[in-house]
């Protein structure tokens, strides 16, 4: 399992960086069915940057042994914030794109799936202790 959340933990940040660098360098361009003026396309280049350093967030994890599982949480947490996020604003202004309502199943999906494997590298450490005290 431990094996598993480090797997998971390396490909989240690693998308979400290159999801990050993308909006970075396109802006409004990279969302689908998007369109709006400077002020719009500033914050979503903004809140890229903010994405990246989500990423690399994810990447300092993935490189821990054992992976910190607190810091797993708060991640995942943050993750599912962003999923629950989205639902003010299809109440608010309507149904988004598809490929939001897709990327909003996952950002709800996924985190309770950390939060089971999150305390894995340390469960998986703390054996190993154990068996080698002996």
């Amino acid at each position: 399992m431990a094996g598993l959340l480090k797997w998971l933990s390396w490909i989240m940040g690693v998308a979400c960086v290159a999801i990050g660098a993308v909006h970075i360098v396109s802006g409004m361009d990279s969302v689908p069915g998007g369109s709006a003026g400077p002020t719009v396309d500033s914050l979503v280049r903004f809140f890229a940057a903010i994405f990246l350093g989500y990423g690399l967030a994810w990447i300092w994890v993935a490189r821990q042994t054992p992976i910190p599982s607190k810091a797993v949480r708060a991640l995942a947490g943050m993750l599912f914030l962003g999923g629950l996020s989205r639902i003010p604003s299809w109440i608010a202004v309507g149904r988004p794109n598809g490929f939001q309502l897709a990327l909003m199943a996952v950002e709800l999906a996924l985190p309770p799936v950390y939060f089971w494997l999150s305390t894995a590298g340390e469960r998986e450490a703390a054996h190993r202790a154990t068996a080698q005290s002996y």
